[in-house]
């Protein structure tokens, strides 16, 4: 019976978790080095309250109870549901179950493509 004298080769590169994260949007293509010792992690207090994305075509409400409201400009029925803080990232879930993953960054919100700031009181 004749045997393969070539070391096994695996070429697997990404396990599900990867794939997951670069579906979701959670990986940054600019990060190449290794992970930092203590990374920032997002506090409630980080993102609580009103934010909305400089044109104003989308609002978000993050409460304290973890409960969101939001509304994007051209959609009829207002996003409603609860907030999860995950580390750097925020994901919020609707009431069908929809999870939309927020990333934190330098004091502002990306949410699907869209960079929302602190809205003015």
């Amino acid at each position: 019976m004749p045997t393969s004298c070539e070391p096994h080769v695996d070429f697997t590169v990404l396990d599900a978790a990867s794939l997951l994260a670069i579906a979701m949007g959670g990986v940054d293509g600019a990060h190449t080095g290794p992970a930092a010792a203590h990374p920032r992690v997002v506090t409630g207090a980080a993102v609580v309250g009103a934010w909305r994305s400089q044109d104003g075509s989308v609002k978000l409400q993050l409460r304290r109870d973890g409960t969101y409201a939001g509304e994007v400009a051209g959609r009829r029925k207002p996003a409603r549901g609860t907030y999860l803080i995950d580390g750097q990232a925020v994901v919020l879930r609707d009431d069908s179950g929809l999870q939309t993953p927020v990333q934190v960054h330098e004091g502002e919100l990306e949410m699907a493509g869209h960079r929302l700031r602190p809205a003015a009181a």
